[in-house]
């Protein structure tokens, strides 16, 4: 039988976590190895300087009082010898399209599965609002689940998957964006009055590339994009391959 293994960046209580873990129950079982709080925006950080808490909460279910990235870790090395069949990450409240797969804790969590050769999906729903429907995104998660049970991943490669809010059925596989979005900072005081600034997201100008993931999104599609663990940039290898020589040093 599948053993799926469920996580997130938005605590291992969060509603989004816990329409995923409904959604998928008859595929297989399910464990869920989850941050203990919101890790947000956490990436693929790692606690280095202080020990990782875990506690069991439930049957298969434990909280690691750490990043995503550690989740997986104590997971994938402790508590399960052998590796999971998959690793869905989610369901995240707020999309995870263009240079947002830098960031993300959700999409960190899935990478951090690739990188230990297990397949691996990051599921968001792109809206911004108190209101979140996580219905459409758990449906979809299933029967994307079903599909990578039956055929798999390429090794290095997993799937980052943005659900609209509003989704008529359509599905997209896409490219991630180039960048579209800027970063904006609001400045603030706090109750001492010291300065402090709020990261926040604004979206410029200019033509979407048709076949990206800010495009489907656009269309009411659901945006199924493939990344990979290994960043070389082939090109490059090829183009600066004459540094080589000039760079180096004489004995």
């Amino acid at each position: 039988m599948p053993h799926i293994l469920i996580t997130n960046d938005d605590g291992i209580h969060a509603p989004g976590l816990r329409a995923l873990v409904e959604a998928v129950g008859d595929l297989g079982t399910v464990s869920v190895v989850a941050p203990s709080q919101e890790r947000s925006a956490s990436a693929q950080s790692l606690t280095l300087r202080q020990p990782i808490y875990v506690e069991q909460i439930a049957e298969r279910e434990w909280a690691v009082h750490g990043t995503p990235a550690d989740a997986m870790i104590v997971a994938l090395h402790k508590l399960f010898p052998v590796r999971p069949s998959l690793v869905l990450s989610g369901i995240n409240p707020g999309g995870n399209l263009g240079e947002n797969v830098f960031y993300s804790g959700t999409v960190g969590a899935a990478a951090e599965a690739a990188i230990n050769h297990v397949p691996a999906v990051a599921i968001s729903v792109v809206h911004r609002g108190p209101d979140f429907v996580y219905a459409h995104a758990a449906k979809f998660a299933h029967k994307l689940a079903e599909m990578v049970l039956a055929h798999g991943l390429p090794d290095g490669a997993f799937l980052n998957v943005n659900v609209p809010r509003e989704w008529g059925g359509k599905v997209r596989m896409t490219r991630q964006s180039e960048k579209i979005t800027r970063t904006a900072l609001e400045e603030s005081t706090d109750h001492q009055k010291r300065l402090c600034y709020w990261i926040r997201e604004e979206r410029m100008g200019g033509e979407m590339d048709p076949e990206s993931d800010y495009a489907a999104i656009s269309d009411g599609a659901v945006s199924v994009t493939p990344l990979e663990i290994d960043r070389t940039h082939a090109a490059s290898l090829k183009h600066l391959a004459h540094w080589a020589k000039a760079l180096e040093s004489p004995r």
